[in-house]
């Protein structure tokens, strides 16, 4: 039974965290025990477990007399993130450069590849995001560094919704592919320095497009 409620908590976990994540709950917004566990179909007790997790991630907070609610991801969360991801995606890359074996290098070309079909075609912002995400994460995989796979996974998912923001905005759809395409060559040849030098200005290029265009939205 124990482990029954445990896999459910973490079923619930993920849920609630992918709604925050996503945008469908705002901050500040009351997250009700009781509300949830109906929706899903699950007792109160996965429910308020998967909450206790959530505000250690500091993702909701629980208010006296009120309950859960939820905090989000700041603008100044954003920020850190990306400074963080400057300093260690371009190592990420560094040892995906050195470490990448030959079917991960066919993965990555597949990827690249379908952003540049992607690209040429209207309406197509929900493949670039998740295209773009695939190709860091085959990044982070072929580094062979679980912790650090663990914390940039991590990373791009708290950031998910300003990473489709930045691809959104005129001409960094354009811009990132072309960065992506660059940082593949270096891989491809096992230029390890020249991988983490274009990662590092492509994290910042990413940075600097959403400063001022965090809270836009490329849905209708």
């Amino acid at each position: 039974m124990g482990d029954d409620n445990y896999s459910l908590s973490s079923r619930v976990f993920r849920i609630l965290r992918e709604n925050i994540l996503s945008g469908k709950y705002a901050p500040d917004e009351e997250l009700k025990e009781k509300t949830i566990g109906e929706e899903l179909g699950v007792s109160r007790t996965p429910v308020r477990e998967a909450l206790m997790q959530l505000e250690l991630e500091g993702l909701v907070k629980n208010i006296p007399n009120k309950g859960a609610v939820v905090v989000g991801v700041s603008e100044q969360d954003v920020e850190d993130i990306y400074e963080i991801r400057i300093r260690t995606e371009g190592l990420a890359a560094r040892l995906c450069a050195e470490k990448i074996t030959d079917e991960e290098l066919e993965e990555l070309e597949q990827c690249m590849a379908l952003q540049e079909y992607y690209l040429k075609k209207q309406d197509s912002a929900k493949e670039m995001g998740e295209l773009d995400g695939e190709f860091h994460r085959i990044i982070f995989a072929a580094s062979k560094s679980r912790p650090l796979q663990n914390v940039l996974t991590s990373f791009h998912n708290y950031i998910r919704r300003a990473r489709a923001v930045s691809v959104c905005v005129t001409g960094r759809a354009e811009e990132s592919v072309s960065e992506h395409r660059a940082i593949l060559e270096a891989i491809t040849k096992h230029d390890g320095e020249l991988a983490e030098k274009l990662t590092a200005e492509h994290i910042k290029n990413a940075r600097d497009n959403i400063a001022t265009t965090v809270h836009t939205s490329c849905e209708p």
